[in-house]
């Protein structure tokens, strides 16, 4: 029998950005439920970290300054009014986790609020979320957005894994407004914590009409022991790295060391040690990333003597820019009452065409899911839930297919041809028209078999695979149309056969379709309407 539940505000994703948009929008008097694909308080890829965050006191110069560094940075595709919006509510939103979460005090006594350790993070998290009455609806992926007549965002239809197996449970939600928080897509790339992000968010929201920015911007990858799924970069900023014969590897003393070993890694086995890394920082680096060093004793290594092997593993959109397209401040799309919040949603308003991982990704989670938490609540208030009006089912591929059902294995011939367009180094780092083009056909093909004979399994395990395999599809065909769109090299976009920035070229692109994937340049920036010491739903 199906779950059918009523409530103000729907939160899809539990991890940073999800929670923090239910607890905004049960502060403000909504009924939230929030209905995540795993355990809400574990999964993601917060939960492997150490997330730090954009950290501004409230002093106009410091955070003007900090405003123009970023923005220097972002290659023309950033957009200062939102910068400051997060650094402000930022630095109000993380003090009231105090109650949930024991911050480490600094040496002058202060709370030190600014970096926190994931996994208890997301714990303190998810009792934050339950006391103020957010109810959490555990291993529940949401498998389509349901739709008014008028087009709005109504709810969303999923399964319970975990209940009447083998098949699970159906549940249905109806809402005012619904949330999607369901993270990035990195493409299925062995990222540790990231199994869930397949971009199903993504597919869903674009079912119903709404439309991506910036997804061009997918190719961010981070260097990890050869042997690890671990990205935690920090620690690499001290490494110097050798090819197979014992020769040291030119990184041109760039920061960004990706390009460099890329090339020698497409040659052979790349080495590292990290023998710079200070020795006190030595010390202390199981407390700041605990999981860092399992691999190399496991192993019988000491990095900081001995080299090992590394590679660079993939992150496509979870710390690289792209997500769905935000239609104004609340970080509403262009889907009424359909919001989006943490690496969903483009980051581009903060990170332009490069990285926003790290802290102003932290900082855009808890800002986003703060805004749209705010607004869905005020959107039922204002509304209500119209539970007493007809809805339909969004979902395409993976639920209703076409054409005559696969009898083989379909989610797995899919996501490993997603695997083989959006993971070699060849194809996703050193991009260039005519591979684009024929990744671009490729994945067409596959879109069209997801299309017509992707249907869900019988059991639940099954049903939410197909989905995810669609989802993969969607957004590698998305992130290879708009790098084919854009013919320069600007931020994570490298172009081999166009190296040169174009100037013309400083707008966003935007992107969707499903049977014809289309892409737009988009100059439009979400309205900036309230003064600079507005409350946190405002500008700040």
């Amino acid at each position: 029998m199906t779950l059918t539940l009523e409530t103000d505000v729907l939160v899809i994703g539990g991890g940073l950005a999800g929670c923090w948009a239910a607890i905004a929008a049960a502060e403000a008097g909504a009924e939230v439920i929030l209905a995540d694909k795993g355990y809400c308080g574990t999964s993601g890829v917060t939960a492997t970290a150490g997330p730090n965050h954009w950290w501004v006191p409230p002093d106009p110069e410091k955070r003007a300054q900090a405003v123009r560094e970023r923005n220097a940075r972002a290659l023309g595709l950033a957009d200062p009014r939102w910068m400051a919006r997060i650094i402000d509510t930022t630095w109000r939103t993380l003090p009231t986790l105090a109650a949930y979460y024991e911050h480490s005090i600094t040496a002058g006594g202060v709370p030190h609020y600014q970096s926190l350790r994931g996994p208890e993070y997301l714990r303190a998290l998810r009792r934050y979320a339950e006391a103020r009455g957010v109810r959490i609806l555990d291993h529940s992926p949401a498998l389509e957005l349901l739709l008014h007549a008028d087009g709005s965002a109504a709810g969303a239809r999923g399964v319970r894994r975990q209940e009447g197996p083998p098949a699970g449970r159906d549940w249905t939600v109806r809402a005012a407004g619904v949330i999607v928080a369901t993270g990035g897509c990195a493409f299925l790339a062995k990222l540790l914590g990231s199994r869930n992000n397949t971009g199903d968010g993504h597919l869903m929201a674009a079912e119903a009409g709404a439309r991506l920015s910036g997804m061009e911007f997918s190719t961010y990858h981070t260097v990890a022991e050869r042997h690890s799924t671990q990205t935690r970069s920090a620690s690499y900023a001290f490494a110097d790295y050798f090819d197979a014969a014992g020769r040291e590897i030119d990184t041109g003393g760039d920061p960004d060391v990706t390009l460099p070993l890329a090339r020698a890694l497409l040659a052979g086995p790349v080495y590292a040690t990290l023998a710079r890394m200070p020795v006190d920082l030595r010390a202390i680096l199981p407390q700041i990333q605990p999981a860092i060093l399992l691999p190399f004793q496991r192993q019988g290594i000491d990095p900081f003597t001995q080299r090992f092997t590394i590679t660079l593993q993939g992150e496509g959109t979870v710390r690289g820019t792209g997500g769905l397209r935000l239609a104004d401040e609340d970080c509403q799309t262009d889907v009424p009452g359909l919001y989006a919040a943490g690496d969903a949603a483009t980051r581009e308003l903060i990170a332009g065409a490069i990285s926003g991982g790290g802290a102003q990704n932290s900082a855009w989670a808890v800002s986003s899911g703060t805004w749209a938490g705010q607004a869905v609540a005020r959107l039922a208030h204002d509304r209500g839930r119209r539970a007493e009006t007809p809805v339909e089912a969004a979902g395409g591929a993976g639920l209703r297919p076409r054409g005559t059902p696969a009898t083989a294995d379909l989610s797995r011939l899919l996501t490993d041809g997603v695997r083989a367009e959006m993971l070699p180094y060849d194809k996703i780092l050193f991009r260039r028209g005519p591979v684009l083009a024929r990744s671009l056909a490729t994945l067409d093909g596959l879109w069209r078999d997801a299309r017509d004979h992707l249907a869900p399994g019988a059991d639940a395990t099954a049903r939410v695979r197909a989905r995810e395999a669609a989802a993969l599809v969607a957004c590698a065909r998305w992130s290879t149309a708009t790098a084919l769109a854009r013919p320069e090299t600007r931020g994570l976009h490298r172009r081999e056969d166009v190296a040169t920035t174009d100037p013309a070229l400083a707008h966003r692109l935007s992107s969707g379709g499903l049977d014809e994937v289309w892409v737009a340049a988009d100059i439009t920036v979400p309205a900036i309407t309230a003064p600079a010491a507005a409350p946190a739903t405002q500008v700040a």
